[in-house]
């Protein structure tokens, strides 16, 4: 059985998990076409080869190589090569791969590995080549509980991305949003989260009180949301870790629920004014629950989004007739209008590099998901159809999620994600119908 390095424990959210990099060799030999404005990326024939086993590891290297296939297969940019084209059958991890065989079957960047159970832990190990250059571009291990296999494959595969695109990886995030089920008018919404790629669903309330708009924290630990019960309409934030709650505050007024800001210390929401007829924005420090005005005009102000720089805040407003996206500073000041195209525009939420605001558009009975500049320009439609709204972004900046409802008697929100070219839309899965999605930050 091969030799593992013993590799030193910390502590990471939500695992145990031991890591060690082991070779970060010179960028690769090719680079993948990706054209932002056009919609179009070539995607990259990668071999992922079945991973060896040993002490009863057979199904965790299947589990392994499903993850990892899947997972960059759903990106877009990676094209997993079909396992019975390969040439070589790779049967000892410490031997150099076989090139020629791999170049044959055009693979451009070929995946080995091993997994072994040991001491009730699961090791795992695997490499990364360019087949052109014939060079490693990087490999690692993985030491943990076998309950988180699946998260090593997310782990492995943010690696082999990153090292392929020069971009950080997604794979290791997960997703809050409304579980639905049950008949259209008596519909039962409880707050869930699961894994990026729609496995490891956990139901975090029972459905006795209405969930709306959760909101994932800085540090992926607690997530905040709407409940409306029987009584005022309550924001909470819930640590998924411990599962404790604690209310931030009762808001009969509330017209929607806080975003976090980018060091977890404050939250912005929208309070609506006594007589109804319009709201305003503010910033809650969860500190002191001190709150900070900072909109005052005759209007619907509504739907915060931070900049991940914390310096500025989208938001939509109507003050001008219709429903457009304005940009203003932390402190309230500066408040521009950015959007002027055809239609009302809503639920601004900043890119996590600060390059893009995600809007929903809704223009000739159709509701598209798009995206623009912070000042205005380069608005493109990413998506449309009967009912898309809530755009969330992966922590990349590289790909969208959004739920898209569809009509009658039986039908109902569906979460789908989308590339920020416009490219390689798919639904994720849920288990049944599920609405207002929002991306984690990774979680290593």
């Amino acid at each position: 059985m091969p030799k593992f390095t013993r590799l030193a424990t910390r502590r990471n959210f939500l695992l145990g998990l031991s890591l060690l990099m082991l070779a970060l060799a010179p960028r690769a030999s090719f680079a993948l076409e990706v054209d932002v404005s056009g919609g179009r990326i070539n995607p990259l024939p990668i071999a992922i080869t079945p991973f060896l086993v040993g002490g009863g590891a057979e199904e965790a290297g299947a589990t392994l190589n499903e993850v990892i296939s899947n997972n960059l297969g759903r990106s877009g940019y990676f094209e997993p090569l079909p396992q019975n084209s390969f040439i070589e059958q790779i049967t000892d991890f410490n031997q150099e791969p076989r090139f020629a065989d791999w170049r044959q079957i055009q693979a451009k960047a070929l995946v080995t590995g091993q997994v072994y159970v040991e001491g009730g832990k699961i090791r795992v190990e695997f490499k990364l080549f360019d087949v052109n250059s014939q060079q490693q571009i990087a490999a690692q291990q993985f030491s943990t509980s076998p309950k988180n296999l699946r998260r090593i494959g997310h782990l492995t595969s943010d690696v082999i991305y990153k090292a392929l695109t020069g971009i950080d990886g997604y794979f290791d995030t997960q997703i809050v949003f409304v579980d639905e089920s049950g008949p259209k008018d008596q519909r039962v919404k409880k707050l869930a989260v699961m894994d990026q790629d729609g496995f490891n669903v956990r139901t975090l309330t029972d459905g006795s009180e209405l969930v709306v708009t959760p909101r994932f924290s800085p540090n992926s630990q607690e997530i905040t949301y709407m409940s409306i019960g029987q009584g005022t309409p309550r924001v909470y934030l819930f640590n998924i870790v411990t599962r404790q709650k604690e209310i931030v505050g009762e808001f009969a007024n509330m017209s929607f629920a806080p975003r976090y800001s980018p060091d977890g210390q404050r939250v912005i929401m929208s309070l609506l004014t006594t007589d109804g007829r319009n709201s305003n924005i503010y910033e809650m420090d969860l500190r002191s629950r001190q709150l900070r005005q900072l909109t005052n005009t005759p209007a619907i102000n509504t739907g915060p989004s931070y900049a991940p720089d914390g310096s500025q805040i989208t938001f939509e407003s109507d003050r001008g007739g219709t429903q457009q996206i304005y940009v203003m500073g932390v402190d309230g000041s500066g408040q521009n209008r950015i959007s002027f195209g055809n239609g009302r525009y809503s639920t601004p939420v900043w890119s996590p590099d600060g390059q893009y605001i995600a809007f929903t558009k809704q223009a000739g009975g159709r509701f598209a998901i798009g995206v623009m500049k912070p000042d205005g320009s380069g608005e493109r439609i990413l998506t449309e159809g009967y009912h898309n709204e809530g755009p969330t972004w992966a922590p990349n900046g590289r790909v969208l999620m959004f739920f898209r409802d569809t009509p009658g008697e039986n039908g109902g929100p569906q979460l789908y994600s989308v590339d920020i070219t416009g490219y390689n839309e798919q639904q994720v899965q849920t288990p049944g119908f599920g609405s207002d999605p929002a991306w984690s930050p990774r979680l290593n």
